[in-house]
């Protein structure tokens, strides 16, 4: 069968981008009195900033704004966010509450634009593949040597969603013509240099597609400042058509460029 009824289904993580746009009149010294740290705490999250050895079950982290890049789909909150804020968890509920919450305690003093998706058990990525990419994968690293975060929101054309599984499986991979000649990388080789130095995470719509209004990828970058030409050129590598024909059917969001920071208070505070 070739429909989607083989692939996982289930949800083993929940997350969201919390993207701050500050209000004209709002005060950076109350917006930093709100009380973001205690209902993190409350909620048991870890800051993502300082890793322990072990990633974290319920996690957030606090992302300021250095620039952002507009792409196929106009989007305000994310291009002109002051600031992101990343929590995520095992399961929905730690999630939604600071979410809902984080709403209420900021009322009047920040636009508020929740972008929120889930992780499943990956569906392409068999052993030969696992060791290719995920084997040599950057685990999370302190913010002082990563401090460079990258969020990309983008969602696949209908023409995508109408392949089923199996035709969609053959755009990671290269191609080759009947003399065994390469024709074009794919995804995979496309993204092989950010393998040892990206840190990349992906959220995707609990629904596929995602419904009106919605994304149905929410990827997210980390690196060192040394690494940022790297994230670069592997976004020109995927975004080559000729490479990787899968981008045919891709519609990217914003391109959102912040900094790592250690804490809420950071967030608006002017950088050294």
């Amino acid at each position: 069968m070739l429909d989607n009824s083989v692939l996982a289904g289930e949800i083993v993580r929940h997350g969201a981008y919390v993207c701050l746009r500050l209000a004209s009149a709002a005060d950076a010294r109350a917006i930093s009195a709100a009380a973001i740290p205690a209902l993190a705490a409350r909620l048991g999250l870890e800051n993502e900033f300082a890793p322990g050895a072990t990633p974290p079950g319920a996690s957030i982290a606090y992302l300021r704004r250095r620039h952002a890049t507009p792409g196929d789909i106009a989007d305000g909150d994310v291009e002109h966010a002051d600031a992101i804020v990343h929590v995520a968890a095992p399961a929905a509920r730690p999630v939604d509450d600071f979410c809902a919450e984080a709403a209420r305690l900021l009322g009047p003093l920040a636009r508020l634009r929740v972008l929120g998706g889930v992780v499943r058990p990956k569906t392409y990525t068999g052993a030969a593949m696992h060791g290719f990419a995920y084997a040599h994968a950057v685990m999370p690293q302190p913010g002082a040597l990563m401090p460079n975060a990258f969020f990309v929101p983008m969602s696949k054309t209908a023409g995508w969603w109408s392949k089923d599984w199996m035709e969609r499986h053959t755009y990671f991979l290269p191609r080759y013509d009947d003399a065994g000649r390469m024709t074009s990388e794919g995804h995979a080789l496309a993204a092989e240099p950010g393998i040892p130095c990206l840190l990349r995470r992906t959220y995707k719509s609990p629904t596929e597609p995602a419904p009106d209004g919605a994304y149905d990828f929410l990827t997210y970058f980390e690196c060192a400042d040394a690494d940022v030409p790297t994230f670069h050129r592997v976004c020109a590598s995927l975004r080559d058509v000729a490479r990787n024909p899968e981008w045919k059917f891709v519609r990217e969001g914003p391109t959102w460029q912040g900094r790592r920071v250690a804490t809420w208070q950071d967030l608006f505070t002017a950088p050294a």
